[in-house]
């Protein structure tokens, strides 16, 4: 099977072989207590799924990824290795590496797996092409070996092994199957739409308390329709709010007391928004709910999303480029390292508290901030500084040990 009638070939025949296929097919997901089926795409539709998989998707397109060369004590960027480019520019000759990192992030928020047909020139990786995951079906061969069975766009599938896909997956059960968030987390997610469509539903009705039109006379059908489909049209909606209301045939409108809060309903969506955003591992304040923020906690709680949010999945795709992507010959020479300082790009004060400090301490010379900065060195830059109370003094130590001998 040639690779253009793999991502080339437009064609809608698709094999139907499992209950998650024929679901996604007709477009129903899980299914729920609520009654609705959640699948990744409606997962999406809840504000509160989007925008944490949105915050996590872009920051770690944001942070660079390298590849570096490692000899005795020395590290260097491997540029002239031809991963190095596909990790720091473009995996492909349609994406960049943001759009990639973007992809993968959303491919292992929604779906728990992400792969990659790895096309390789003189056994060397030249280029990666994402795979839709539902379109791969992975299993443990009589070998322990991974085998993938992919299903192309022209319906015929096919058997490849690890040494064509690279595979990176979340939380498993199997080693395997990176276990899918929506699945697990689909009665949150459904409960988070029901309460939307709830909300939705009663600003379309009007947004005020229902009532009813009651009359000690007896309507006739013709006058019972009349009056129903009138007040439909010039009461219901909110085009038609606080619009002078005209009865007649004696009929009296009477109200009935029901608000949003008396039913719980804010309650609820703020506790189901707050519960996916601990299943993404992302600070609430990131979503645009700054209700427990304050002066004295956004700083941690923008350091908790780095050091549990977002370091795990950079570890996770570290070890799966350095397992995956690298020829066995180079592991352990080279390895690849996402820089999380990236993400204080935008925090010129940070930057410069921390350049101050490594200076002061010897662990970066003038020059060294200088590059991360974009600048050009300047003369005598490169001196590492020693405070004078961390030096040892070796003549003193020589003459104390002269006069204890």
């Amino acid at each position: 099977m040639g690779l253009l009638s793999w991502f080339g070939r437009k064609s809608s025949t698709q094999i139907i072989d499992t209950p998650e296929k024929l679901a996604a097919a007709i477009g129903y997901g899980h299914d729920t207590y609520t009654g609705r089926a959640v699948s990744g795409q409606q997962a999406l539709q809840l504000t509160t799924v989007f925008a944490c998989i949105r915050v996590l998707s872009e920051s770690m397109g944001m942070l660079p990824c390298k590849l570096f060369e490692q000899t005795n004590n020395t590290r260097t960027p491997a540029t002239k290795h031809k991963l190095y480019s596909l990790l720091t520019i473009a995996p492909n000759n349609y994406m960049t590496a943001q759009e990639f990192w973007e992809l993968l992030m959303v491919c292992l928020c929604l779906r728990g797996n992400f792969y990659a047909y790895k096309v390789k020139v003189m056994g060397e990786v030249v280029e990666l092409l994402p795979i839709d995951p539902g379109r791969v079906s992975p299993k443990l061969g009589d070998n322990y070996e991974p085998v993938y069975t992919v299903t192309f766009k022209d319906g015929t599938t096919e058997t490849l092994t690890q040494d064509d896909i690279w595979h990176v997956r979340t939380l498993t059960l199997d080693g395997l199957v990176g276990l899918n968030p929506v699945a697990y987390a689909r009665e949150a997610i459904a409960l988070g739409l029901a309460t939307e469509e709830h909300g939705a539903r009663m600003f379309k009705n009007g947004a005020t308390p229902t009532g009813i039109l009651q009359t000690a006379n007896q309507l006739s059908e013709p006058a019972f329709n009349r009056v129903r489909d009138q007040f439909q049209e010039n009461h219901q909606g909110m085009a038609n709010s606080h619009k002078p209301m005209i009865l007649e045939m004696g009929l009296d409108w009477k109200p009935i007391s029901l608000n949003a809060e008396d039913s719980q309903f804010l309650e609820t969506r703020k506790f189901q928004r707050d519960e996916i955003c601990a299943i993404y591992r992302v600070p609430p304040h990131l979503v645009a709910n700054l209700e427990k923020a304050s002066f004295n906690n956004i700083e941690e709680l923008g350091l908790s999303f780095v050091n549990y949010g977002l370091v795990s999945y950079m570890t996770r795709i570290e070890s799966r480029i350095n397992t995956g992507l690298l020829k066995p010959s180079d592991r352990g020479r080279y390895y690849a390292k996402f820089n999380a300082a990236a993400l204080l790009r935008g925090n010129l004060k940070a930057r410069f508290e921390s350049y101050g400090q490594g200076i002061n301490w010897g662990i970066l010379s003038p020059n060294d901030c200088r590059e991360l900065e974009d600048m050009n060195p300047r003369e005598g830059g490169d001196l590492y500084l020693t405070p004078l109370n961390m030096t040892t003094q070796p003549e003193s130590n020589n003459n104390a040990d002269k006069e204890k001998a």
